[in-house]
């Protein structure tokens, strides 16, 4: 998910003015520093993992309660809907490795995630989404062969990450005039054909709807009109900035946090137990810049003249600076711990969710710590 926000917040960034902070605070409390013991599973709760196909390393069954295999793309031509494959030429041979972890969890949960993305190397784009959901004809297509395959593969439900209705990131079609309203009359369709017993989530960005760039219609999503067909939303509370924090409960200086999310969400009606709070497992360092990113488990192979673990009193979340000035921001089990406790224990979130398991260390140091977060007795 994380890989398709970056052209948006580039532009809004470069209005901005670049922040910069004395590494002068060291938490107390190591990234690796995780409790042994773990949380009882808790029913109602979500912990979820998006799996993405390119990866290596696999969620731990153990430390979740959802998987969303990242991704499936959809083959529009003409603007006609074709069908759809797994990323990674439809490599069904990773996917099967993912649903086979329904094996050793009986309770985990195992979704198709779609995006607007084109990387097989039999697709182009065609339409994308906004093709899809421009017409009832291809709704109903779409749904079904959705429907077909969750039967298929004995999966749980399907999660539809088209960033953003009204906006054209990675070259996909957009029509802001529409493209909104469609969104939802997607989402209808797909609960109208996978009925109740199958799950249907969406990515949410952290913001309602709002007015398109050009002036005429609308971008993002309508979050009042959609939420009756979902049964949650992951909210991408990451890469909200770079200059400043990307995943601050707080911070004036940043482009978004997480509290003016919660706000903007809880405005536009969505419940608390539809909320699912997203967690970056990566250093966001740039948009534009290499390295756009550092995940969690190349931290330790860093140098001295970069130091982690700096804490912000107000972001809540540490940061990274490389010889005493600020260079990027990220989430840790401290961090992650706190926003469990404000989010989940205070506010009741139904969860958490993070981009990505691949990116987390070999003892799932973060994994953990979500998992403890979203099921501590609060």
């Amino acid at each position: 998910m994380k890989q398709f926000t970056n052209l948006i917040f580039a532009c809004v960034l470069m209005l901005g003015s670049s922040a910069c902070h004395n590494d002068d605070y060291v938490s107390s409390r190591s990234t690796d520093d995780v409790e042994e013991q773990l949380e009882t599973f808790k029913s109602g709760r979500v912990c979820l993992a998006y799996a993405p196909y390119y990866r290596t390393q696999l969620p731990n069954p153990n430390y979740v309660t959802h998987i969303n295999y990242a991704f499936a793309e959809v083959y529009v031509v003409d603007g006609v809907y074709q069908g759809f494959k797994l990323q990674g030429d439809n490599n069904e041979s990773r996917f099967s490795e993912v649903v086979a972890l329904k094996k050793k969890n009986s309770r985990l949960k195992i979704l198709l995630s779609f995006t607007h993305s084109v990387v097989n190397s039999d697709n182009s784009q065609g339409g994308s989404f906004s093709a899809i959901a421009a017409s009832q004809d291809n709704r109903k297509r779409f749904a079904q062969d959705c429907l077909s395959f969750v039967r298929q593969w004995g999966i749980d439900g399907i999660d539809i990450d088209w960033e953003f209705p009204g906006m054209s990131w990675s070259g996909a079609a957009c029509d802001p005039l529409v493209d909104v309203d469609n969104f939802t009359l997607l989402m209808q369709q797909l609960r109208e054909t996978l009925g109740a017993s199958y799950l249907l989530t969406f990515a949410g960005y952290v913001k309602d709807k709002q007015p398109a760039t050009s002036g005429d219609g609308w971008r993002f999503i309508d979050l009042a009109a959609v939420m009756p067909y979902v049964d949650y939303v992951n909210i991408m509370t990451y890469d909200l900035d770079s200059n400043s924090f990307q995943s601050a409960v707080s911070k004036s200086s940043a482009y978004w946090d997480i509290e003016r999310t919660r706000l903007a969400y809880l405005e536009a009606g969505v419940p608390y137990d539809k909320m699912v709070l997203g967690i970056p497992f990566y250093v966001r360092h740039s948009f534009d810049a290499s390295p756009n990113v550092v995940d969690y488990y190349q931290i330790a192979s860093y140098s001295a003249d970069y130091k982690f673990d700096n804490w912000d009193d107000e972001a809540q979340t540490p940061y990274v600076t490389y010889k005493g000035n600020f260079w990027g921001s990220y989430d840790n089990a401290e961090s992650i711990a706190r926003k469990g406790a404000t989010y989940v224990g205070t506010y009741g979130f139904k969860g958490m969710m993070y981009w990505d398991a691949g990116a987390d260390d070999s003892q799932y140091t973060l994994s953990r710590a979500c998992w403890n977060a979203v099921m501590k007795d609060y």
